[in-house]
């Protein structure tokens, strides 16, 4: 059903290689090279709230825009039945699998994960792995799946710091024509805290409080909306 949606609606707006924040240019043409085929998997590691999803979602979209089809397959949602999950997946020119660490230490999903590695590589199905360690500190039970992650290229992302979570909001506030103060950012970063999927989420009820308010978003504007919702 999935492959069958628009790709606005598949792949958010914000989620996008041209609006991520954090990653050099080298990163990102190694990841529009991946949507391309231009290149063979790779394994994107980076701390909670680095981007991985964001990332993983952006080449999806970026595979589709190039005409090839891809797949998005969020790992922790299909944990204990991932071999079901990955059968469906042979028609896919590449595949995005979002949250290694879910799954590690669940054999059976180890197995699965494996086998479909193999044959995606005999297929010649791109495909880019998303964990918050490298592969040699997954806790793993099978060496040889180890193996082969290792074997991917590797992208290392670093955590953003507040200036560069301040730019994504920022960026997200323009996209949806929201007009902030500056003073609302960091007093956001400061009381609702630093998630970025959080504060994504919020931008879009802050959206729709000023679109019915006809309000800038201020400081007390926040504290209205956040007083209640609360």
């Amino acid at each position: 059903m999935a492959r069958q949606l628009p790709l606005a609606l598949r792949y958010p707006p914000d989620q996008r290689l041209q609006t991520f924040v954090g990653a050099g240019g080298a990163t990102l043409a190694q990841l529009r090279a991946l949507a391309g085929g231009q290149v063979g998997d790779a394994y994107l590691q980076g701390g909670e709230g680095a981007g991985k999803t964001h990332l993983a979602l952006a080449v999806c979209a970026a595979a589709e825009g190039a005409g090839r089809q891809a797949t998005y397959v969020p790992l922790p949602v299909a944990r204990g039945r991932l071999g079901d999950a990955l059968d469906a997946l042979e028609g896919s020119a590449l595949v995005a699998l979002d949250g290694l660490d879910a799954i590690a230490g669940m054999r059976n999903d180890e197995v699965a994960l494996f086998d479909f590695h193999n044959r995606a590589r005999a297929a010649g199905i791109a495909l880019l792995y998303t964990a918050r360690v490298a592969p040699d500190a997954l806790p793993l039970t099978l060496p040889d799946l180890r193996s082969r992650l290792a074997q991917c290229a590797r992208i290392v992302l670093s955590p953003l710091d507040d200036a560069g979570r301040r730019d994504v909001l920022r960026e997200r506030a323009q996209r949806r024509g929201l007009v902030v103060d500056e003073a609302a950012y960091d007093w956001l970063l400061r009381r609702v805290g630093r998630d970025l999927g959080g504060l994504t989420a919020l931008l879009d009820r802050l959206d729709r409080a000023s679109l019915a308010a006809k309000r800038r978003i201020t400081v007390p504007f926040l504290r209205e909306v956040l007083d209640a919702d609360a």
